[in-house]
């Protein structure tokens, strides 16, 4: 029997320096055009996650928005977006983060979250975890605790993991390692 990682590592398409000399891109949108293989992730993410009391799932922009919003919807709870600065019309919180090719920052509303509410991240790629990290900080920062991290894939050859495990103490689910 095939498992779901070996089902879904060819639908991944790499792409060479991207987004800038050096970077081998793991992209998603083959996966995507796969309406049965998309269907599948939801429901891994959304099963491994069925019993951690999640009260909302926040996706990071913009691959995260489109399985964050469909785990979310899975799950029958809350989506929260998580943007790249200056994309949010109301009041927000920013955190700025570094990059394995530069650097960014993401922003937040200030009332997606309150005091207590369970948050799963997820992000269609873990790398170096500064995006997670900075997604989590905003989180922590509302009052509201990262209850769980979920990604399509993870780069296992960078930090990410073990940041994640180390800042938040969860250890983030992937469905597909390179």
């Amino acid at each position: 029997m095939i498992s779901l990682e070996e089902e879904l590592k060819p639908l991944l398409r790499d792409v060479a320096d991207f987004p800038k000399p050096g970077i081998l891109f793991k992209d998603i949108t083959p996966l995507l055009a796969n309406p049965s293989a998309r269907e599948c992730v939801v429901d891994a993410i959304a099963d491994h996650f069925k019993n951690h009391q999640i009260d909302a799932v926040a996706g990071v922009e913009a691959r995260g928005f489109i399985f964050g919003s469909l785990i979310a919807q899975k799950m029958a709870i809350p989506f929260i977006p998580i943007r790249k600065a200056g994309k949010l019309p109301f009041k927000k919180i920013r955190q700025e983060y570094a990059l394995e090719y530069g650097t960014a920052s993401i922003e937040m509303h200030v009332d997606a979250v309150s005091s207590g509410t369970r948050v799963l991240l997820h992000d269609d790629l873990l790398a170096t975890g500064g995006t997670a990290t900075a997604a989590g900080n905003m989180i922590q920062r509302l009052g509201a605790t990262v209850a769980g991290y979920s990604f399509i894939v993870n780069l296992s050859f960078l930090p990410g993991d073990a940041l994640l495990q180390s800042r938040f103490n969860v250890v983030p689910h992937y469905l597909i390692s390179f």
